[in-house]
């Protein structure tokens, strides 16, 4: 069995509160209270499970792979996690250093390998890279050039590592300049089928996960999506929250699952103890393995499937050195993105990458790599299918898609960063008071240039709709305060606020068909109101449609009018008819 520290993204968001100012991350403030909470630890190795598939690559062992290809070329040192997202960069690099015949040798990078899954080690390095340059090194021999993280952690990490360098210079902070892949499955809450089925049925649940990390993002923005609330002290139990149990890596969440763990807590509504048990888990591949083959029972209630485009694999680097040496900058970028190219075309090329993952991750063979690059679907312990995996590389279009270079796109990278460093100052403002605007930490300059190159290979990586198709599996299900002018289809000026935030939203979830149901108060006529209702839903998608034509493609978004048909409140009360004038918004799958 090989050594795994955990599978790049479970340990990578962790963000370890350190004097060097490293903060927490966290997800979904508008319905996480604040509570005092525990720092996060880097969970231990673990055990990878072997991937056993008929098309797996085999072992591949460092010595099949090219040796060094330009080691006359300055080195660039490159930090990593293990994670599949960067497949693209393990196949243009060759080997643990640029290899004979590799794209960075092509284009005159000798990039360096190095797995880090230490985030405030990464952080250390990157301040050493920046202080040997500051002395007046031009090629710093200590330190790091490049690392690559989750997006949705670069908030609280940029605001650890650059409150540091911007005391050298404010151009020696830290940047994003591109991205590799995505996470597009991997990382999931799982729970029991009928908290898919009625999340309202998941107040009271229990969870296990490493808490305050990616994956507990994405169970927090779920139960943001759907109006439910969460509580973050482990310490305690609410029956009308979410509650969680502290693990210690994803295979001890998977385990205390497994084991059905329980803890006695304090019920925060009787004051009353009594015995709280595990019921779901966040967790990456390969701890949703081992949910699904030791005991079952859970499903995917909601991935980076769904919301596609929250944890993208991001390269960041100095901002002074990467000026000075943009044809390097942009060389080891050119290489990544001909590497995703290639990946997309070829299965060949896939395998390739794999058994290269494997060398430089330091694991035994390539097939679990390749395997769970794609999003499988397998037969658990109790006969439940459920989808393990999955990841993606991205290229040169799906970077212009991704930081909204392209024609009829938002910037995806600013929803998600900003989304969560939103969560991460409300959450912990004692830690993070503040964090770095977007347009300081991202330099897309490089992407751009290439981009006018013309340097195209394949397309972007979009999600389709079909014009039929209607959400059978709901995700998410939210009232909108969205207000309208009396009696009219027009927007309200502070309409305005609460449109960014749900443009924001459904971008992240940019996997999910959406679904705009209006609803009106009992002022006007049953026939009038249901005109209306209609009216401002499709003022809704028109909006969103507007706004960002790519994200929203024919076939995504849907209207529907109810009229005065389903008040949540009595229309006998100015109060009760303003929760009527809403709109809900329905994310979910075809199935």
């Amino acid at each position: 069995m090989a050594k795994l520290t955990p599978l790049a993204k479970g340990i990578i968001t962790i963000v370890v509160v350190s004097a060097v100012g490293t903060a927490l991350y966290v997800n979904k403030d508008k319905i996480a209270p604040k509570a005092k909470r525990q720092a996060s630890v880097v969970p231990p190795k673990v055990e990878l499970p072997e991937a056993q598939d008929p098309k797996n690559p085999g072992p591949i062992p460092s010595g099949d792979l090219p040796p060094p290809g330009c080691p006359d070329k300055p080195e660039v040192r490159f930090l990593h996690w293990a994670w599949n997202a960067q497949m693209g960069l393990m196949l243009a690099t060759g080997n643990k250093q640029a290899a004979q015949g590799s794209l960075m040798c092509k284009h005159g990078v000798n990039l360096v390998l190095t797995r880090e899954d230490m985030v405030d080690n990464m952080q250390a390095q990157l301040v050493a890279f920046a202080e040997a340059l500051k002395a007046g090194e031009k090629h710093p021999k200590t330190g790091a050039h490049f690392v690559a993280i989750m997006g949705d952690g670069s908030a609280a990490f940029l605001k650890g590592v650059n409150d540091r360098l911007k005391k050298l210079g404010p151009d020696y902070i830290a940047a994003v300049v591109g991205s590799a892949g995505y996470s597009r499955g991997e990382d999931k809450f799982m729970g029991p089928p009928e908290w898919k089925k009625n999340p309202q049925a998941a107040r009271g649940g229990v969870v296990a996960g490493v808490l305050r990390d990616g994956d507990w993002n994405i169970a927090l923005k779920w139960l943001g999506d759907n109006g439910i609330a969460n509580n973050p002290d482990e310490k305690t139990y609410d029956p009308d929250a979410l509650n969680w149990i502290a693990a210690s890596d994803y295979i001890d969440a998977g385990q205390k699952y497994v084991s059905g763990y329980c803890e006695e807590r304090k019920n925060v509504k009787t004051s009353k103890p009594e015995k709280a048990c595990v019921q779901g888990v966040v967790t990456w591949t390969p701890g949703d393995v081992t949910v699904a083959k030791e005991k079952g029972g859970l499903i995917s209630i909601v991935s980076t499937k769904e919301y596609r485009s929250q944890m993208p694999n991001v390269v960041i680097g100095n901002k002074k050195w990467m000026a000075e040496n943009r044809a390097l900058v942009k060389g080891m970028l050119s290489a990544i993105f001909d590497a995703g190219d290639e990946i997309k075309a070829s299965d060949e090329a896939l395998r390739k990458a794999a058994g290269i993952s494997a060398v430089v991750y330091k694991e035994k063979d390539g097939a679990y790599w390749y395997k769970y690059f794609t999003v499988q679907t397998e037969k658990d312990k109790q006969g439940l299918m459920v989808e393990l995996g999955g990841s993606s590389v991205n290229n040169l279009a799906d970077n212009l898609q991704l930081f909204g270079l392209a024609e009829g796109s938002t910037s995806l990278f600013a929803a998600t960063y900003t989304v969560f460093g939103n969560v991460v100052k409300q959450q912990y403002p004692e830690y993070v008071p503040d964090f770095y605007p977007v347009a300081q930490i991202l330099d897309s300059s490089y992407v751009k240039e290439l981009a006018g190159v013309g340097a195209f290979g394949t397309q972007a990586d979009l999600p389709k709709f079909e014009p039929a198709a209607r959400v059978q599996e709901v995700v998410s299900r939210k009232a909108w305060s969205i207000e309208f002018e009396s009696g009219k289809a027009a927007f309200t000026r502070k309409a305005e606020a609460v449109l960014e935030q749900l443009l924001a939203d459904l971008v992240i979830a940019g996997g999910t068909l959406v679904e705009i149901h209006g609803h009106t108060d009992s002022v006007g006529g049953m026939e009038k109101n249901q005109a209306l209702s209609e009216e401002r839903a499709f003022v809704v998608k028109k909006w969103l449609e507007g706004k960002s034509p790519v994200n929203f493609p024919q076939g995504r978004v849907k209207v529907f009018a109810h009229g005065q048909e389903q008040p949540l409140e009595s229309n006998n009360t100015s109060a009760g008819r303003a929760k009527n004038r809403r709109v809900e918004i329905v994310m979910g799958t075809s199935g």
